[in-house]
């Protein structure tokens, strides 16, 4: 049985992006992606759990290059995520989930061990609570990111919107680790003061929960509070942020303590953001940024 350091899963899709008054942009993309890249680069042995259609395989291509092993659970069509600016300021969006892979099932998972395991989806049409207390009951260390459950799609008009999650309480206890950003923590808390949003999402159950904002990101485990600014010069990179910093911090967790990790993480992503797509840089730019950056 094969066996790796972290295992991310969730859908592949197609990006189809609408510029306000600009060209029309279609590329692959999903937070399994620019997890899974940010881990292999950070010199962990990766999996890749998705589901999507045999024709697209394809674009697993650069993960499998960069040395994840992807395992594909066929689909008849391809997650298409469909994002449009219908003004110039670039906050302002609509966004449709026009194509679906469908739910994961326990029977999906492939026979492999893994020391993590990180439900990285794009909307609530991914994993159900049976799922993921199947996952438990298997043994799995499971973390997951809110993202999947926020993001909500009108199953009739196919729009997402963004709405508190009745679960959330549930989800979180069965979860070592949960990720948000901002915006969810106060959706799902009522608050944007992340350590506040922190403290209520450990009552529920959570014993360590990363928030990202734009400046940087906030870490709550065992009672005890962490914060790292990001250090970045400019957000070109923007797009995967979330999924970048939680997947930088799990890989750096197994041998270090949270606050070596959060800097880790923040330096990172602080690179990544410099540059569109998934992580592209190596260890030991991250290991120079952190020094340079982060006192560490």
């Amino acid at each position: 049985m094969k066996q790796y350091d972290v295992t991310f899963v969730g859908h592949m899709c197609y990006d189809e992006i609408v510029e306000y008054k600009g060209e029309t942009r279609i590329a692959p993309g999903s937070a399994v992606l620019c997890g899974a890249m940010a881990a292999v680069r950070a010199g962990k042995k990766v999996a890749c759990v998705t589901r999507m259609a045999k024709a697209d395989e394809h674009i697993l291509k650069p993960m499998q290059d960069a040395g994840i092993d992807c395992f594909l659970i066929e689909t008849p069509e391809t997650t298409y995520m469909n994002v449009i600016h219908p003004t110039a300021d670039v906050d302002v969006r609509q966004m449709f989930q026009r194509k679906s892979s469908g739910f994961f099932t326990i029977a999906d998972m492939p026979a492999l061990e893994t020391s993590a395991l990180h439900l990285a989806g794009i909307t609530d049409q991914e994993f159900s609570l049976p799922f993921m207390h199947d996952l438990k009951k298997a043994g799995y260390h499971v973390s997951t990111d809110m993202q999947s459950f926020v993001r909500q799609v009108d199953l009739n008009s196919r729009e997402i919107s963004f709405a508190d999650v009745a679960a959330k309480k549930e989800i979180a206890g069965l979860m070592e680790k949960l990720k948000l950003d901002i915006v969810e923590a106060k959706l799902l808390t009522g608050t944007d003061d992340l350590e506040k949003a922190a403290l209520i999402v450990e009552s529920w159950g959570c014993p360590e929960i990363m928030i990202t904002k734009s400046e940087g990101v906030l870490a709550r485990v065992n009672g005890k509070t962490y914060y790292e600014k990001f250090s970045n010069s400019n957000v070109t990179g923007r797009t995967g942020r979330g999924d970048t910093t939680f997947a930088a911090y799990l890989c750096s967790r197994f041998d270090n303590d949270v606050a070596y990790s959060l800097k880790f993480a923040a330096a990172l992503v602080s690179i990544k953001m410099e540059k569109p797509g998934p992580f592209s840089g190596t260890l030991q730019d991250v290991l120079t940024r952190m020094k340079e950056k982060h006192g560490a």
